[in-house]
């Protein structure tokens, strides 16, 4: 959590799903459709054995990508078990390989090195090619941006840098601190030549580009200058069961009280079908028609997840 944020506010245990009621609605999410799974928080590698929910996730048929993202912390000590789980990708963030400028943005004194050790663990586990974030703040870490390119530049990772939003109420986001997504690309461009590559799929939300001399590539997230709501295909769950239709959501659908109450499977998929045909969220693309200063409440980040 921020360290200046609300006071902690932990959840009962009793208010969370089960992991096994996590992979229930997963798996009656897949039979409606979703093929591709991310877990992702607050910090998921915090929460107790969580290898466990990737191997029930794992064998879900139809669940054609399991994915983590994670500031990678905890990597060293737990990237050969979610591996030998079943755990198919990571994303790690990363904003800056500057010690003062990494921990001024993760407000702990957590060290980068420690990080550079849990991308070494994922390697040595078998994890492919990785995705890096970081998220480009103007004034902050936006003298980063070159470095880190430069930095995993000829490995097989792939650096990708995210436009700063306006996420949940509480990090006093600013227009004049988004870093464009074309300006960043200019940046590496003037000191390593690009060319834009063609996304590989559908509603892929990172614009790609390669290095010229093939020494790998990078992608940016242009959700502030370039909305993608129109192309939007993500539902989000937290682990108290709260089902989230916007990454901007103010509020979310509950999905405990059904399965406390003993919703058989085809409830909670007509349950589930009706919240996804409903949605109207298109946040991002509303956020420049808003007068400055009126933001609508929404959701932290901690809680909603990447």
């Amino acid at each position: 959590m921020p360290s200046d944020g609300p006071e902690p506010c932990f959840v009962a245990r009793e208010e969370l799903l089960s992991y096994e009621q996590l992979a229930q609605i997963v798996r009656l999410l897949v039979d409606l459709g979703v093929s591709r799974v991310r877990l992702t928080g607050g910090e998921p590698l915090l929460r107790a054995d969580l290898y466990r929910l990737v191997r029930m996730l794992a064998i879900i048929p139809g669940l054609d990508d399991l994915s983590l993202t994670t500031n990678g912390y905890l990597l060293p000590t737990q990237a050969e078990k979610l591996r030998h789980a079943g755990l198919q990708r990571l994303n790690i963030s990363l904003d800056s390989l500057d010690e003062q400028v990494y921990q001024r943005l993760n407000g702990r004194d957590l060290s980068v090195e420690r990080v550079l050790a849990g991308i070494a663990a994922a390697e040595r586990a078998g994890f492919g090619p990785l995705k890096l974030n970081c998220v480009v703040i103007r004034g902050v870490n936006d003298s980063s941006v070159v470095d880190l390119a430069r930095h995993f530049r000829g490995t097989p990772h792939t650096m990708r840098f995210i436009e700063y939003m306006d996420v949940g109420n509480i990090n006093r986001w600013s227009p004049d601190q988004v870093v464009p997504a074309d300006e960043i690309i200019a940046m590496i461009d003037a000191e390593m030549e690009l060319t834009p590559v063609a996304p590989d799929r559908s509603g892929e939300v990172a614009r790609r580009y390669r290095y010229v001399d093939g020494e790998g590539e990078i992608g940016v997230i242009t959700s502030v200058t370039r909305p993608f709501c129109h192309d939007c295909d993500r539902i989000r769950m937290g682990p108290d069961g709260q089902l989230y239709t916007c990454l901007f959501a103010s509020h979310g659908h509950d999905l405990r009280a059904p399965l406390k109450a003993g919703a058989s499977d085809d409830e909670l998929r007509v349950w589930l079908a009706s919240i996804w045909r409903a949605r109207s969220d298109r946040y991002s693309e509303e956020r420049a028609l808003l007068s400055k200063g009126k933001r609508s409440h929404k959701v932290e980040m901690f809680r909603i997840g990447g």
